[in-house]
């Protein structure tokens, strides 16, 4: 540990002496671990604060490696915003470089949504920390942003509660849109199955059966005996097809696929967004492109009929 601090402050000495010096800012300074959360924080706080991202779009925020960049901006941060529930593995890297008396807060683990445990991999039985995908547990974790900010930024606080409020009305209405697309998806194909446990809640939430070759990206993944469990179950019930998501390799599903002779579709986003010109680009369409890719390939009407 001690010779990961000495790095990490080296890399940061570094980037101090050849960054020019900068005013000071007026807004919240605020870092985010991952996309996800990036997106939730923007909308709710607006002009208010500027907010550094540690996880880009399009990577795996379990097995992220912190960059000079990410840690330049942890050291001139007000706040951090993390999901928990063991989903960055790396931020006992962070702990080592922030000050203690750096307010860091789990949305995860102080939302007012129930957990669901993981039914797969070798962290079974652990909270699944994917609750995000679920729109109520995002509007969970909306309440949570705008207490935050509300706390940190009190002058502010009227306008946190009003984009939060309209921020939860558009998630309830994402719910709904994707209820609808969903619904006519028939009960006998209505088995989601991943390679990652990431879709637990977005399954819960949608009446789909689930299942997933491992629980999340920072275990070993796709091991023998989690192919052999999941080939035993797909010979009892077979869905339309499989899926796999954007920032997990393809390989282990497509095997999979290949062996009980069903297609494999995707990608599905989960851990990340899409870049910009993506499918995914934020929460909203990223639920709205998982939900199209469902219908797709698990036997809902085709968009030409």
């Amino acid at each position: 540990m001690r010779n990961n601090v000495m790095k990490w402050g080296l890399l940061l000495l570094a980037l101090m002496i050849a960054s020019p010096s900068t005013t000071a800012q007026t807004s919240l300074r605020v870092v985010v671990s991952f996309s996800v959360i990036a997106d939730l924080v923007k909308r709710v706080a607006g002009d208010a604060a500027s907010v550094d991202v540690i996880v880009p779009a399009d990577e795996d925020v379990h097995r992220w490696e912190l960059t000079p960049p990410n840690v330049l901006a942890l050291e001139e941060t007000d706040l951090v915003f993390y999901n928990g529930l063991e989903l960055e593995p790396w931020l006992r890297d962070v702990k080592a470089i922030v000050e203690n008396d750096l307010p860091m807060v789990a949305l995860a683990e102080n939302a007012d949504y129930p957990a669901l445990p993981l039914t797969s991999g070798r962290y079974q039985g652990y909270a699944n920390p994917h609750m995000w995908m679920a729109p109520e547990g995002a509007a969970a974790y909306v309440d949570v942003i705008a207490e935050t900010l509300s706390k940190h930024a009190p002058d502010h606080a009227d306008a946190f509660d009003q984009r939060a409020a309209d921020l939860k009305q558009t998630l309830k209405e994402l719910d709904a849109d994707i209820e609808e697309r969903l619904g006519g998806i028939p009960q006998t194909n209505r088995t989601l199955v991943t390679s990652e446990a990431g879709l637990a809640y977005f399954a819960d939430a949608y009446a789909f059966e689930y299942d997933a070759l491992w629980g999340v990206n920072h275990e070993t993944l796709g091991t023998p005996a989690a192919m052999a469990r999941l080939q035993a179950r797909l010979a009892e019930k077979r869905p339309p097809g499989l899926f796999f998501e954007s920032t997990t390799p393809k390989i282990h599903m497509d095997a999979q696929a290949r062996y009980v002779g069903l297609p494999l579709a995707g990608p599905l986003y989960v851990d990340a967004l899409s870049g910009g010109d993506g499918p995914a680009s934020s929460y909203a369409d990223m639920l709205r492109h998982n939900a199209e890719q469902l219908h797709a390939t698990l036997g809902g009407a085709r968009e030409e009929d």
